[in-house]
């Protein structure tokens, strides 16, 4: 489901600010060779988190599905000094090669990263976070926030990636049987809509982004 045409998507693209070359590496590499690229942020969405990342300029970061590190890069360019960004991933493979581009980025000292079940680790994370990115398994999104929420300091915000998810959370509106994730990703979005402590807004980009800031606890 193309949300805007592809010349509308590419003029918007030649008239935003240009990735680092780290970043065009991995995202060139991940395209060429994986399968489950379409789970990158891309360049569009990459420059997206990384300017909401500079207007918050957040001291603490937690991303709860690194992928390849695209995403997590990003986010760090916008990181308030001496900032961190905290990452989380249940494959190892993923981890190892976002490690390698890290490395070789501005960012290197700047990104932590956990490997294993992010529902077990997020309750053993002290400290408060001033942006939290949720791009994981769809079924555990409304977890994850719950869990993360205590943990965000008012005025924070959750970016929450994949919430329009190709048009299908539309059949979920419907009340039609749908696949998981779609019946997940709607309840998650009906559930944010009626939390009283938040305020949010549904961007239709890429695949959508579901922008939260934390009002009151």
């Amino acid at each position: 489901m193309n949300i805007v045409s592809p010349e509308i998507q590419n003029y918007a693209e030649k008239y935003t600010s240009v990735e680092s070359e780290i970043l065009t590496e991995l995202r060139k590499k991940t395209f060429a060779e994986r399968d489950d690229k379409s789970m990158l942020s891309g360049f569009y969405q990459g420059r997206l988190l990384a300017m909401l990342s500079k207007m918050i300029q957040p001291k603490r970061i937690l991303e709860i599905g690194t992928y390849m590190g695209y995403s997590a890069m990003c986010l760090a360019e916008g990181l308030a000094e001496n900032g961190e960004v905290i990452t989380l991933d249940v494959n190892e493979e993923f981890n190892r090669t976002a490690k390698s581009f890290w490395a070789k980025s501005a960012h290197a000292d700047k990104i932590k990263s956990f490997v294993g079940n992010a529902l077990e680790i997020i309750p053993t994370l002290d400290g408060v976070f001033d942006l939290v990115f949720i791009d994981a398994d769809k079924p555990n999104y409304l977890n994850y926030y719950n869990l993360v929420f205590p943990k965000l300091r008012i005025g924070g915000i959750v970016i929450a990636d994949n919430i329009l998810w190709s048009g299908k959370v539309l059949e979920a509106e419907t009340g039609v049987e749908v696949e998981p994730n779609s019946k997940s990703l709607h309840e998650f979005n009906q559930q944010i809509q009626i939390d009283e402590r938040v305020s949010n807004v549904s961007l239709a980009v890429r695949d959508g982004l579901m922008i939260v800031r934390k009002e009151k606890e």
